[in-house]
């Protein structure tokens, strides 16, 4: 496994890994280019590689797709796509939903 290092944004906020960058070392870790990974699934390779840079998130269709090639099911994939947009939201907008809304039981 290789080490990480945790870096800053610009306005001092911590990036949030995409799933994609777990994909690219697989990939890496296999030998595997997006474009053979793209023909295996059976998907666009601009699909692929825009999951690898963080520019696409990954549906339901492709996480089925990246289940069955890597053997690792679908829910795999999908679960690190939301963890991911969680994260996204939580850091970006957490604290303006903390302010408005409000727990039923507080209600």
């Amino acid at each position: 496994m290789s080490k990480s290092s945790t870096t800053t944004k610009a306005d001092g906020r911590a990036p949030i890994a995409h799933p994609g960058r777990l994909l690219k070392r697989e990939l890496e870790a296999r030998g595997l280019s997006a474009n053979r990974l793209a023909l295996s699934l059976g998907v666009p390779s601009g699909r692929v590689t825009d999951i690898l840079n963080g520019r696409r998130s990954i549906t339901a269709d492709t996480a089925v797709r990246l289940g069955r090639f890597f053997g690792n099911g679908a829910q795999f994939w999908l679960d690190l796509q939301s963890q991911h947009d969680i994260a996204v939201i939580e850091r970006d907008r957490g604290a303006d939903i903390a302010r408005r809304v409000q727990p039923a039981d507080a209600a």
